[in-house]
Formats: structure tokens, sequence, C-alpha cells
């Protein structure tokens, strides 16, 4: 019988890694000094992050917040840190960061932007975060937060605090009901934004919904006899409502129920609401329109496969500044004789019609990845064209086009600074007015980190969210 004695009877307990081989040792290790190569570079890069630091760090330190002009904020400086020394002036920050933002908007109806804010941020709750735990909670707390922005300010009519509370009791009607019937206040959310921001009578965004309404009804009707005839119906109907019929159905509405805010004209829109008005309208409305355009470059239809890639490769073809500059001066000749046309919706047209041409190649590089598999299977189903693309084809393609969808989005959102060159105040419009301003003339860095601040957190919450519907739409390996 062999000896056994060698063989342990009882299992050690588990042991710590070295030190060498785990934590930040490690990763410094691994990351920074493996090589003789990386270790000349690492040491390069400290040496220029500390002159970059040496440099902008004692003008951070020395920042001034409370000051009335620039001159005053150079002698506090040189009273608190010595004659010579400079710092950072961000107390034109703490005094003209509303106009920054909010541009020329009347300071007594800020709480029309806010509110209109709050409420987007409730009508992307269902389309963004549908599956959340908490979503009830949020519902409530956004519809709250939108009382409070009905309220604030010092002349808040009394219609728009019933507006506010009637937002709170919706809010707590849809906690209850479920987050799917949350979607018809996102569809109906952009007229709404409209009428608060522009002001004016209420039934014109009524009229405007109800142009989508005849337009669905005319493509039921039609659509049974011919199904491209009902597709055409569907557009041409809503556009000639909108053009010849709506404005005189609105102004005999508010004959009838007068309902209506202060209206305001472009030249009091600027800052970063502008720029998020244009910039949110263009990604939503571009993101519909870019897929239609996508599924008609890969039409059979020879009709709708050339005007699509005519409208793509001519839209991608011309730079976005000749297009605002066409919606700036040339839109107004293409309408009816005495018709108004605000320049902030014509340039919201420009840019939506831009974006989808680029969209709609980044969708249709999605479809030609998808297998061809995909498209035997949906006709295997028996599915028609239309629920082929809802269930199979179209979720698939935009899930392998997130990247490029969400880089579109956020060139898009830093591209509405262009409207500077048709004389809308964008951000950077405002800051150079500040910088005009004889308290303010010579300050320079602190408006321009502020603006980019501002512009970095808008565009980094699109990317992260983009990563975060990558991750959970990962179901390949799972």
């Amino acid at each position: 019988m062999s000896d056994a004695s060698y063989v342990r009877e009882a299992m050690l307990p588990a042991q710590k890694p070295p030190a060498s081989e785990t934590g930040v040792v490690h990763w410094v290790r691994a990351n920074l000094l493996s090589t003789w190569g990386n270790i000349v570079l690492t040491l390069l890069a400290v040496y220029v992050v500390y002159l970059i630091l040496a440099t902008i760090g004692p003008w951070l330190l020395r920042s001034v917040w409370t000051a009335g002009s620039l001159q005053e904020c150079r002698e506090i400086i040189e009273a608190t840190w010595g004659e010579g020394k400079r710092g950072a002036c961000f107390a034109v920050i703490a005094e003209r960061w509303q106009q920054i933002i909010f541009g020329f908007y009347p300071r007594e109806l800020y709480w029309r932007p806010i509110l209109t804010l709050v409420l987007m941020l409730v009508a992307l709750l269902p389309i963004l975060f549908y599956e959340t735990r908490r979503f009830s909670w949020w519902v409530g707390v956004l519809f709250a937060a939108a009382l409070f922005g009905s309220v604030w300010g010092h002349a808040s009519p009394v219609v728009t605090v019933l507006v506010g509370i009637a937002a709170v009791c919706l809010g707590v009607w849809l906690c209850v009901r479920g987050p799917q019937y949350l979607m018809w206040f996102s569809l109906i959310f952009p007229a709404a934004a409209f009428w608060l921001l522009w002001g004016g009578t209420v039934w014109l965004p009524v009229t405007i919904l109800l142009g989508f309404v005849l337009g669905y009804g005319a493509y039921r009707l039609v659509s049974a006899l011919n199904g491209l005839a009902g597709v055409i119906a569907a557009v041409v109907i809503p556009i000639l409502w909108w053009v010849l019929l709506c404005r005189a159905a609105a102004d005999v509405l508010q004959g009838i129920v007068p309902i209506a805010l202060v209206e305001l004209g472009s030249d009091q829109f600027g800052g970063f609401l502008l720029s998020t008005v244009i910039g949110v309208s263009g990604i939503t409305f571009s993101l519909p329109l870019g897929i239609l355009l996508a599924l008609g470059r890969q039409s059979d239809l020879l009709i709708v496969k050339s005007f699509c890639v005519a409208f793509i490769e001519g839209f991608r073809g011309v730079p976005l500044i000749t297009l605002l500059f066409v919606a700036s001066l040339l839109l107004n000749y293409f309408l009816p004789p005495g018709t108004t046309f605000d320049v902030i919706l014509r340039v919201i047209i420009m840019v939506t019609i831009f974006a989808a041409a680029y969209l709609a190649e980044v969708i249709r590089g999605g479809l030609a990845a998808l297998p061809r598999g995909q498209y035997e299977a949906a006709d295997s189903l028996g599915l028609d064209y239309w629920k082929a693309q809802r269930l199979i084809i179209m979720p698939q393609a935009l899930k392998i086009s997130i990247p490029g969808i969400v880089g579109t989005f956020i060139g898009l959102f830093k591209d509405t600074t262009l409207v500077s060159f048709i004389s809308l105040s964008d951000p950077m419009q405002i800051v150079s007015s500040i910088r005009a301003n004889q308290e303010w003339n010579g300050i320079y860095w602190e408006l321009f980190l502020f603006v980019g601040l501002l512009f970095f957190l808008f565009c980094f919450s699109m990317s992260r969210y983009s990563m975060y519907l990558e991750r959970k739409l990962k179901t390949d390996h799972r």
C-alpha cells in the first residue's frame, strides 16, 4: 500500500493576490511603466500636465465670483493676492448667466421655457427609459416640477397655474394607469412646447395637430383603394391644411374660446435656449424622416427610390450654412403672399432636413448589415412590408446604427451655433455682446469656458445614454 501522507486532507483558505498583481500598483505597472517607451511617455505626460496645472491652477484659485465689472474683478484680485496677479473673473457668469441661457427672453416669462424643459423630460421618459423600475416615481417628480415651473415668476397668468395643476393630476393618473399612456403626451408635446415658447393662441398648435389627424384619416380611406395613393394623400392633405386653412381655423376658434399667452418673436430668443430649441427639434424630427428616407432609398418603386436618392444626395452635398441662408432669405418666397413664418421655425425645418439626409445613410448602413435571412424570416411569417419593418428589420438596424445616429445628433447640436451667421443670437453671439459691454470689455476665457461646459454636458449626456442603450440591447451572448 502506497504512502499518501503528502496528500493534503484540508483545503487552505483563499488568499489575496500579491499587491503587485492587483489594484492601482498593478494598473500603473501594466499601463504606464510596462516598457521603457511607456516610461518615457508617462514622464513627458506628467511634465505636460504639471505645466498646464501650474499655469491654470493659480488662475482658477484666484477666481472672483462677486463683482460688477472686469476692472472691479482685477482690483479685488490685486488687493487679495498682490499687485500684478491675475485670476479668473467668474463674476461675469454670476451676473450674466441668465442672458447666456435665456437670451433676450423676457425675465418675467422665464417660467415658460423652464416649464417646457420639464415637460420635455416627461415626454422623453417613455421613449428613453420605458422599462426603468422607478418610472412612475420619476413621472410624479417631473410633473410636480412642471407645477413649480408654471407658477415660477412674478407675472404667471392664472391659466398657466391651472395648466400646472392639471399637469400634476395628469402625472398622478399616468402613474396609476401605466407608462404606456404617457406616449400620448409625448406625441402632443411638440405642439405644447410651441405654444409655451412662442405664445399666441392655443388653437394654432391644436389646428396643427389636427392636420396629422386629417392625414391619418386620408390614409385610412384612400389606402383601401390603393396603398401608394394612400401614402400620397397622407402627405398632401396635411400640407394643404397647414398652408391654406390652419391659421384661419385657429382665428375662428380663438374668437369663440379666447385662450392665449403673450406672443413672442424670434428676436427675443437667444442663448442656450435657442440652441436647445433648434437642436432638440432637429433631433426629434430628423430621426423618423431619416428612417423613411432610408427605406425609400431601398424601395422597389422607381419614383420613390429616385426621389429619396435625389433628396439625400442633394442635401448631403450642400453645406448647412447655405441651407440656413436659404431658410433666412428665400423660404418665404415659396409661401403664399401675406404668410408670416417665424425664422426660427424655418431654421428648424432646414436643420431637420439636413440631419435627416445624413441619418438616412447611417440607417441604410444598418439595414445593409442585416443578413438576408432576417428578411426571409419576415416573409415566412406572412408579415406585410410595414409589419416586417416595425417588428423585425428596423429594430435590428437601429440597434446596429446607434453609434452613428448619436454621433450625428451630437454634431447637429453643436452646429446650432452656425445660426449666428443669419443674425440669430446663439450662445457665442451672446458672449460677443457681453464682451462688447463697457463693464466686461476684455474678458475672454471665462465666458467661453461656461458655454463650452454647457455644450459638453448636453453632448456627453447623449453619448452616455447611447452607451447605456447599447449595453441594454446587447443580447447576442447572454
